[in-house]
């Protein structure tokens, strides 16, 4: 086929599950208290642990309406990762911030979810060390 035909496969829409929106809603230095890690050291105590979250949903309705019934309720999703999180004694943050996003995903209004998970003071002459998930709706398993 052409250059033009090819591009046109590269523009087309997404399926409606997974379309983006370039609505957010962010939830921003959520400090929260657990165990992990995998050293012996790590194990003893909870530490303190930072997510920034980015839900991405349609917020139109909920801009329309102003009813709470057509959003995020982010104060039940805060609860619901508070108890997730503090409950948790995952090895790794990797395995952590995939369950953060994974509890996100729970709401049907959120399409996709950016996690950012910091441990502060894991590493020496460091701020500390983060990782970054990205997980979206009805998307298969990953490879």
């Amino acid at each position: 086929g052409t250059q033009a035909g090819h591009s046109a496969k590269l523009w087309a829409p997404m399926s409606a599950p997974a379309r983006e929106t370039s609505d957010r809603i962010l939830i921003e230095d959520l400090r929260l208290r657990c165990v992990v890690g995998v050293h012996p050291e790590e194990r003893l105590r909870p530490r303190e642990i930072v997510l920034q979250i980015t839900l991405h949903t349609d917020l139109r309705a909920a801009g329309a309406s102003d009813a709470l019934a057509d959003t995020v309720d982010y104060q039940a999703l805060h609860d619901g990762l508070v108890a997730l999180v503090e409950s948790s004694e995952d090895l790794l943050v990797e395995r952590l911030a995939a369950r953060v996003g994974d509890h996100c995903l729970t709401d049907p209004r959120v399409a996709r979810v950016d996690v950012r998970l910091e441990k502060p003071g894991a590493l020496a002459r460091s701020r500390g060390v983060a990782v970054e998930v990205s997980r979206v709706r009805d998307a298969g398993p990953a490879p």
